[in-house]
């Protein structure tokens, strides 16, 4: 027997659950007869039967493939909840919005050049927030951006935007083997007029959540109480929730998965002298090259030299404030 025919009679006997082997019987015949597989031999009064019997569980199986065929064109859905109830948006609302607008991004920054994308304003989608409430963009590879909402609600220059991967125009690939960033992706309209940071374009993008202050979440990654507020420490905090948190940990706490913890066991500044350190924030594939790997380089545009030089401050002095997240951190 042909082994296409041998592959479609055990395939159907198997589905439909038929222990007398007919799906595969009347393959050999149809082998046999030097027909296609896809051309049934005509049946006998027996196959009749046969068929009657087994329609049933023919149906479910073939209901149930169907069904597998259908999931690939399912629509996307971003869940968005600022503490009024979830909202739900799938891609096809989306795109039928009255606001959705064809956009242009240039150096876009995680495909690395000119974009073209189907829109949506994220402000408008984001109405029921207040300005001074922190929202935590979650990606479905593990990365968790906080963005102040006022950045969006409240623009001077820069706009977000929600890009919406339409169905019958798949966005390619991110460079680097990096995977897709869709189906949901923010992007901004000139973003250095508020000094928007590469970490505040989150793609691959599935829920938008209302947060509380995040020192009273996670307080095992504040400095000690003592620090003014316009010290080095205090203003490398800022910097380190602006541009490390949305990809690690510290000491055990924060939402992101995407990279490694910190400060627990070690911290950078640990087991890396300053100038590596810098180095290696500035461009990660200059100290250690690794194809797959994930960590952005943050150039003087995305991190000047006075906030890098803050946020080594914070580092060296979380090095000596190591706590696991189930204990209580000191004051």
């Amino acid at each position: 027997m042909g082994k296409s025919w041998k592959n479609w009679g055990t395939a159907l006997s198997v589905m439909a659950g038929d222990p007398s082997g007919w799906y595969q019987h009347v393959a050999a015949d149809g082998a046999n007869r030097g027909l296609s597989p896809l051309i049934l031999p005509t049946p006998t009064i027996d196959a009749i039967f046969q068929w009657g019997r087994l329609m049933p569980s023919l149906l479910r199986c073939l209901c149930l493939f169907a069904a597998c065929l259908a999931l690939p064109v399912q629509a996307a859905e971003l869940r968005i909840d600022l503490g009024h109830g979830v909202q739900r948006h799938d891609t096809a609302s989306l795109l039928a919005r009255s606001d959705a607008r064809d956009i242009d991004i240039p150096g876009d920054v995680a495909f690395k050049r000119s974009m073209h994308y189907r829109a949506v304003p994220l402000k408008a989608l984001l109405s029921e927030a207040d300005a001074g409430d922190a929202l935590l963009f979650v990606a479905t590879d593990g990365f968790a951006a906080e963005i102040p909402a006022a950045l969006m609600l409240h623009a001077r220059g820069s706009e977000a935007w929600l890009a919406v991967e339409e169905p019958g125009r798949p966005w390619p690939t991110l460079p680097g083997d990096k995977g897709d960033a869709g189906p949901f992706y923010v992007v901004w309209t000139d973003p250095a007029a508020m000094q928007v940071g590469p970490e505040q374009w989150p793609y691959q993008l599935a829920e938008i959540r209302r947060l509380p202050p995040v020192a009273e979440r996670f307080p095992a990654i504040r400095p000690h109480a003592g620090f003014k507020p316009d010290s080095a420490v205090q203003r490398g905090f800022a910097v380190f929730q602006r541009t490390c948190f949305a990809c690690h940990t510290l000491n055990g706490q924060g939402d992101a998965r995407l990279g490694p913890d910190l400060n627990i066991p070690h911290n950078p500044t640990e087991y890396l002298p300053e100038d590596l350190l810098r180095a290696y924030i500035r461009d990660p594939q200059s100290l250690r090259h690794w194809p797959q790997a994930r960590m952005p380089g943050f150039d003087r545009q995305a991190l000047s030299d006075a906030d890098l030089d803050a946020l080594l401050a914070y580092l060296h002095h979380m090095s000596g404030r190591k706590v696991a997240s189930r204990d209580k951190p000191s004051p």
